[in-house]
């Protein structure tokens, strides 16, 4: 393992390993083989004395919070307290020997190994020499001062290095042999990606950006529908303790060999596929059936810490999750890595299995919806994750945000995994770029097919909507909290040139599309038909208003439906509360209204938990036969806990989170569970409720110790099986314990 030639430390024959493999895959970095404290030349003589050669005493990192190194490579905030840099930028080291340090005679290095077999040419054995001139690009050490027995050293890193955590060994050169320091968890060191580095992959120039999309530990993850949009708070939590080593750790669950974890793009294809547990055990089991019984409501997490945790300590899938949830942990992982990550929510996202940009919708001749045929789904929300970085493997231009999914949706390539695909691939239509961008090119771009079927079984398309999926996409802004709207990355203005062209790339690249006509069933109608409700609160009657208009001299007169169904977030009908058939007749050029009271009767015993209620209303003209279609959905008002605090909020001192809550039912809520968590502010707790009967108030206080200055948030949840998706947040500025 000297600097000069290249050998595997010597260890017991194992069993063969058949094939091109040398050596077994190197994929864990928490495995190590000893290092030889002295590698020999040949026969040592007996009058060999290791003290008449220069002797490592003590090796300096300067790695507290406070000092340059952790200050310089923006890692202060990490809860740890081994050395973590960021690649591709320098660092600070001291050596004392037992004797001053003569260039002339004393040669030494720097060596850093990661995992099992090191070897130089994969990168998990690094001998760093010391050098006159630091290049960029280049591992290598310079003495910048000599004080004695002391020598400092500034050490560059590669921008393309392998990150992870490293042992290190100083290695001194004698005529017989290399001597090495022994084995020291202290002198450890983390070395992730730098985003701060102009070479570096993931390479990101804006400061703002950088801060809110690699420093930021809490987020805000947007649902409810598009015309009702909602937010909560996530805690990322990313320099909590014990995450980064969570982390590297899934890096090692997914096999992904250590030589190829200084790419940007398989750690995160294979982190789409670890984070959730469909195939591989990995970080969280998905439910999206309501019953909780044996883990925890997706809805009642209050961020990634807690998650990530057990996971680290059991091995064991985590229970549950669902998309937000995949979304949230999924960007702490990259960002804990020094990857910019974001998440992204997507509305009225489609679900495209057969990859026809085509979600196909069946009506019987009067035009009623057929649940029988109609298989495909349309999600009120999805929620994914971009990350930053370049793409080499791809044409020039089509870096910078890589949409990746870790909701188990579809298998990619042997495993439930999605991306990264380029967001301006996606845009543009070039599906044929990897990875799975058809996929999320039909998230964002899919038609609605309407068809009528005969009762001989023959089918006529209706009409289609070209609009409905894909409506908005959103992220949280820069340095607050509101939502930033990015539907433009992903996707042209419907009926642009643009736009059309996007979707001809898509089609000559090999996405299957059944129609192709330009609005040729949408034009030929001269009635319009719109769909409002009145706010809509949980527990409570509400009234939907249906609004039929006549733009021509004929007299129609329409044979309506509206059937309402309790729906999951994914679009899967739970169960029918509502059918109504309404009669309305239009004099030419008239407008007419209909409303339809909604009682709470007759939903509430089937809600389901997003609260969620799917209204589909069809209208057959009698006189021309044709057939008009909306789907709406209606998202019920929650009540929001009430957060408040009391005390000093002052690093070091402790301080008391105050959260109410009151049963806005008619009936009393049951096995009520609260949770509480912020990111270093508060570790996770937890209060049960046996019950709280209708209009009780219910409050609950909890004391913590902020470990860290600024602004900070702390969140609350409420789960029971009758309410969900309660939430709270309140900002606190917590100042420097001197002040």
């Amino acid at each position: 393992m000297s600097a000069s030639t290249e050998t595997n430390v010597e260890k017991p024959k194992a069993k063969a390993y058949k094939g091109r493999l040398s050596v077994p895959p190197n994929v864990s970095n928490a495995d190590e083989d000893d290092v030889p404290l002295m590698e020999t030349f040949g026969v040592i003589p007996r009058t060999f004395d290791k003290k008449d050669y220069l002797e490592v005493e003590y090796v300096e990192l300067f790695k507290q919070q406070h000092e340059r190194n952790k200050r310089e490579h923006h890692t202060d905030r990490y809860f740890n307290n081994k050395l973590i840099v960021r690649r591709g930028q320098s660092f600070k080291i001291r050596i004392d020997f037992n004797r001053p340090y003569n260039p002339e005679k004393d040669q030494f290095w720097v060596e850093y190994v990661i995992g099992r077999y090191p070897q130089q040419s994969k990168g998990t054995y690094i001998p760093i020499p010391i050098v006159e001139q630091l290049e960029v690009g280049k591992w290598g050490a310079q003495i910048t001062h000599k004080d004695y027995t002391s020598v400092t050293l500034s050490i560059l890193s590669s921008p393309s290095c392998i990150i992870g955590k490293f042992r290190m060994y100083i290695a001194v050169l004698t005529p017989h042999g290399i001597l090495r320091t022994p084995r020291k968890s202290e002198t450890d060191t983390y070395i992730l990606f730098n985003p701060w580095c102009k070479e570096d992959a993931v390479y990101m120039d804006d400061e703002q950006e950088r801060e809110e999309y690699v420093m930021n530990d809490s987020g805000v993850i947007f649902h409810g529908d598009v015309s009702n949009i909602k937010k909560r708070s996530w805690g990322y939590g990313q320099f909590d303790e014990q995450i980064l080593d969570a982390c590297l750790f899934l890096m090692d669950k997914a096999q992904l060999d250590l030589s190829g974890r200084g790419n940007p793009i398989k750690i995160s294809r294979i982190g789409s596929a670890v984070i959730n547990g469909k195939d591989d055990d990995g970080v969280i089991a998905g439910n999206w059936n309501s019953d909780y019984t044996y883990g925890v409501a997706p809805s009642a997490w209050t961020g990634s810490v807690e998650i990530l945790l057990e996971y680290y300590s059991s091995k064991m899938s985590v229970k549950y999750g669902q998309c937000w949830v995949f979304a949230g942990v999924f960007t702490t992982f990259l960002r804990c890595l020094g990857i910019p990550a974001r998440l992204v929510t997507n509305y009225f996202s489609a679900h495209d299995k057969d990859a026809n940009v085509q979600n196909d919708v069946y009506l019987d001749e009067d035009g009623k919806p057929n649940t029988k045929l109609t298989k495909d789904s349309i999600w009120n929300y999805h929620c994914w994750n971009e990350a930053w970085m370049t793409r080499p493997d791809l044409p020039v231009g089509f870096g910078g945000w890589q949409a990746v999914d870790s909701t188990p949706q579809e298998n990619s390539d042997g495993m439930y995994r999605c991306g990264p695909a380029s967001v301006q691939a996606i845009k543009h239509g070039h599906v044929c770029f990897q990875f799975d961008t058809p996929f999320l090119f039909a998230e964002v771009n899919s038609d609605i097919v309407y068809y009528k079927v005969m009762k001989d079984g023959t089918r006529e398309v209706q009409f289609i909507d070209k609009t409905h999926v894909g409506q908005k996409l959103l992220t949280k802004e820069i340095g607050g909290d509101g939502p930033l709207d990015i539907t433009d990355l992903y996707k042209f203005s419907e009926g642009t040139e643009e736009e059309r062209l996007a979707l001809e790339a898509a089609l000559m690249y090999g996405v299957k599309k059944e129609f192709q006509e330009e609005g040729q069933f949408l034009s030929a109608f001269d009635t319009t038909m719109e769909f409002q409700e009145e706010d809509a609160i949980f527990g409570s009657d509400f009234k939907v208003t249906l609004t039929f208009k006549n733009q021509s001299s004929n007299h129609y007169t329409l044979s309506t439906s509206l059937v309402g169904n309790v729906v999951f977030y994914t679009g899967v009908l739970k169960a029918e509360f509502k059918n109504k058939t309404i009669q309305v007749a239009l004099a030419p050029s008239s407008t007419k209204t209909v409303d339809v009271q909604i009682k709470a009767g007759e939903y509430m015993s089937n809600i389901a938990e997003q609260a969620a209620l799917h209204f589909f209303v069809t209208a057959r003209i009698n006189e021309t036969k044709k057939i008009m279609a909306k789907q709406k959905i209606v998202v019920l008002l929650v009540p929001k806990l009430r957060l408040t605090t009391t005390g000093e909020k002052i690093v070091g001192k402790e301080m008391t989170a105050v959260v109410e809550f009151t049963n806005p039912l008619k009936k009393k809520l049951q096995n009520v569970t609260l949770r509480m968590a912020g990111p270093r502010i508060m570790e996770n707790k937890t209060q049960t409720y046996n019950e709280i009967p209708a209009n009780a108030t219910v409050t609950w206080k909890e004391t913590c110790t902020p470990m860290v200055s600024g602004k900070r948030k702390i969140i609350a949840t409420l789960d029971s099986e009758t309410l969900r998706h309660v939430y709270g947040e309140l900002d606190v500025e917590i100042l420097h314990g001197d002040n």
